[in-house]
């Protein structure tokens, strides 16, 4: 390559603007204010999730995912979401349950680092039917860089540079860019900014203002907090601010981030929740198995999400308090 040659850049789309000035102006509106944000799931979606968003959920993979919250996008029938797949597993099969079963389309764009994919449990039979219907815009990114996307949004800058992804079919089909380093003339990759217009992250503590505590692995949710324009969290348990106020070192999302804080025990379920309860294996193999036929699966939607009147409801068909008590005993043993 020489100089007057034009530099390499993916060609995939960019959804969002990432002009740090244009996301500042956002959230100069959002309230700082010390106030409570309890509120149900219903209220929640209802109030922060709007048509046309784009949407980022966190978590990872089978782990610490925002189920309650999600089951209640899809009951709502939201249209016309952005989703970052960022190892997005049972998370982006429930949100694809709004797609191709007769209400609409529920994701329109995805920015993709993993997604289809249950990892060892296998592929989504419907979430592939979704993304192979052309119905969905597809921008590829690897985990990483799309995790650079929440970093560089939470410091406030259009981009980060990067040697991941140069050279490979991942880098053509994302919206990177190539740029050439000042210091040592040679070649990054620009990694853009992610605002999400709303994010979902369940946590095992917060407190009536929305100061929350993760344990275990938290991925990238520090940043993604930081980065979503409004923020729901649900979490295993809500706390007393004193509580907060004994250990802060523990926070790892502070309140001025968050706009809605929803108490749902069990709120990742089928999911993983490091150190109060395991996924529930049979389910996600049940889901996985009833997806090969379209008709039976709609059925299934109608058992579990749509004709359900909450979580608690879901719950209680999908075993109840023994079965979730099973499921702790799991994750503890020998702990308890």
């Amino acid at each position: 390559m020489t100089q007057t040659d034009p530099l390499p850049r993916g060609n995939g789309p960019l959804f969002l603007d990432c002009d740090p000035d244009a996301a500042r102006n956002a959230f100069a509106e959002k309230s700082k204010q010390l106030q409570s944000k309890v509120m149900t799931v219903p209220e929640a979606v209802r109030q922060f999730v709007n048509d046309g968003d784009y949407l980022a959920a966190g978590g990872f993979g089978g782990d610490r995912i925002a189920t309650a919250v999600l089951h209640e996008i899809v009951r709502q029938q939201k249209q016309g979401l952005g989703l970052a797949g960022h190892t997005a597993t049972h998370d982006f099969q429930i949100l694809c349950a709004g797609n191709q079963t007769g209400r609409g389309q529920l994701l329109s764009r995805v920015d993709a680092a993993y997604i289809v994919g249950l990892e060892a449990r296998g592929l989504s039979p419907h979430a592939r039917r979704v993304v192979e219907s052309g119905e969905v815009q597809l921008c590829e990114w690897t985990n990483y860089t799309l995790a650079l996307r929440f970093q560089a949004a939470a410091m406030g800058l259009p981009y980060l540079p990067a040697r991941s992804m140069l050279g490979t079919d991942t880098f053509q089909q994302s919206a990177a860019q190539t740029v050439i380093c000042p210091f040592t003339g040679k070649k990054l990759a620009a990694i853009p900014a992610l605002w999400p217009d709303v994010a979902v992250i369940h946590v095992h503590e917060a407190d009536c203002y929305g100061n929350c505590r993760i344990r275990g692995t938290s991925v990238t949710d520090y940043h993604l907090a930081r980065a979503a324009k409004k923020l729901i969290i649900s979490c295993e348990r809500l706390i007393d601010t004193e509580e907060i106020r004994r250990d802060p070192t523990a926070t790892m999302i502070p309140f001025y981030c968050v706009d809605a804080v929803c108490e749902v025990p069990y709120g990742s379920f089928p999911a993983n929740m490091p150190y109060e309860y395991f996924s529930d294996e049979t389910h996600l193999c049940e889901w996985l198995t009833t997806e090969r036929d379209p008709q039976q699966y709609k059925k299934y939607l109608h058992h579990y999400i749509f004709d359900v009147a909450d979580f608690h409801e879901y719950l209680s068909r999908c075993g109840g308090l023994p079965r979730l008590q099973e499921l702790r005993r799991q994750e503890l043993f020998p702990a308890e």
